[in-house]
């Protein structure tokens, strides 16, 4: 005998045992019954889902608080003949050999300076950034106005936009990309891990898709990083040993990009740099590096936490100035060879390459600070912890033999001298230390 029971529960989901169910007796009475049922759950559905798309938010309302990961997906205001206008007058090379560069990332630390020493000699640059909102956007503004007067045009909108990036190489045939597009940070990793699979994965993937399908494809020079080489004690680091101990998951997303670009390389033909840089400061630098917020809490009399390993270890980086780095991007760029694919084909064997760019002189933090306390003429607040298990490692020092033979790079800053050249940026950039210290 049938119970009304014995219906599911699930709506939408009816199985009928038996054949005859609905023309046993009585059947019909229970016939109208599911079906009156299922429909009040239908209507109750559907009114949880108008009920969803009234309250969610418009997607160009959607902040950074409510989902960081996605903060730099924006609605950018592309295209048009005076855009591309630009994009061409900035993009154009003052002699026939000149180097036609598109920079991702053009409004960093690093891509700034990059862009701006392209410029000066003569090759054509155009910038891409999505100024988005990880640390202070008005220095990104402020290096963007800078990158203006020497010519270069930045182009606001996302390594992840396919629409912009191949209407970008439509309209300029790139000879070169410099990416530097990334989400930095070792610590951050920890607060918002979405921004940097989003950035450093899934932007790399979509810029090396679009590389690939174009026709020439562009040589690719990009920034991966000394924290690939994670939990290595070897010193100093070379390229050649191992990176698959990451600390971080900044860490492992670079070392992810290198496996990538190998991938990329090996089917689609295309000419891969990596340059794993060490540890870089100075003037128009990252305000969440050691260097910028010690320089800032030391002159606002706050305390400085200052790590050390386990039983008094000491923690030392491999600071590395900009310019010598700007040097081995420009090294890496030169001597970049043609990629060898065409229409996504790979057409023969492609230049395959990943460079230590250090400084490979490695100084205590503890001497950092005492060279930031001289510059400034005032004594830090030294605040001594244990190395936090935060993703940073104790020590960094890169063997830079295989960069020196093959791109002529040769660091010539010293920490003193770097330092002294950021402290007087800094002073003056911030008004000299009346914002600094507000």
């Amino acid at each position: 005998m049938l119970h009304i029971d014995s219906a599911p529960s699930t709506p939408g989901k009816v199985k009928m045992e038996k054949s005859s169910y609905f023309f046993t007796r009585g059947g019909g009475a229970r016939w109208h019954y599911s079906l009156a049922k299922l429909t009040v759950w239908s209507f109750a559905f559907l009114a949880l889902i108008l009920i969803f798309f009234l309250r969610s938010p418009a997607p160009s309302t959607i902040t950074s608080a409510a989902d960081p990961s996605r903060r730099s997906l924006r609605n950018y205001n592309w295209g048009g003949s005076a855009w591309e206008k630009r994009v061409r007058a900035s993009a154009r090379a003052r002699s026939s050999n000149g180097l036609t560069v598109l920079v991702t990332g053009a409004a960093g630390f690093v891509g700034t300076h990059v862009s701006s020493a392209l410029k000066r000699r003569g090759d054509g640059v155009l910038g891409i950034d999505n100024f988005n909102d990880y640390y202070d956007p008005s220095l990104k503004r402020a290096r963007q106005a800078l990158l203006e007067r020497t010519g270069v045009f930045i182009v606001e909108g996302d390594i992840n936009d396919e629409a912009l990036l191949r209407k970008l190489f439509e309209v300029v045939p790139f000879t070169h990309v410099m990416h530097l597009a990334a989400q930095a940070g070792v610590r951050y990793a920890m607060e918002n891990p979405g921004s940097y699979v989003h950035s450093n994965i899934a932007g790399f993937v979509n810029l090396l898709e679009v590389c690939k399908s174009v026709n020439p494809q562009p040589a690719i020079v990009w920034a991966s990083s000394s924290s690939v080489y994670g939990l290595n004690t070897k010193v100093p680091f070379s390229e050649k040993d191992r990176t698959d101990q990451p600390a971080s998951l900044y860490a492992a997303t670079k070392k992810a990009g290198e496996e990538i670009a190998h991938t990329y390389n090996h089917i689609y033909g295309l000419s891969l740099t990596g340059l794993r840089f060490f540890t870089v400061y100075g003037p128009w630098g990252r305000p969440d590096m050691a260097y910028f917020f010690f320089t800032k809490d030391i002159l606002k009399g706050k305390q400085i936490a200052i790590f050390e390993a386990a039983n008094h270890g000491t923690v030392a980086r491999d600071f590395t100035y900009i310019d010598d780095i700007v040097k081995g991007c420009l090294g890496a760029l030169d001597t970049a060879e043609k990629s060898t694919g065409s229409g996504g084909k790979k057409r023969g064997p492609a230049q395959l390459r990943v460079f230590n760019l250090g400084n490979t002189s490695p100084v205590p933090v503890s001497e950092l600070v005492s060279i930031l306390e001289r510059l400034l003429k005032v004594k830090a607040k030294r605040n001594i912890m244990k190395l936090p298990r935060n993703g940073d490692v104790q020590y960094t020092h890169a063997n830079i033999s295989y960069a020196q033979r093959e791109l002529g790079y040769k660091p010539t800053t010293d920490l003193q001298s770097g330092l002294k050249k950021f402290v007087r940026w800094y002073l003056n950039y911030y008004s000299d230390g009346k914002k600094a210290v507000e």
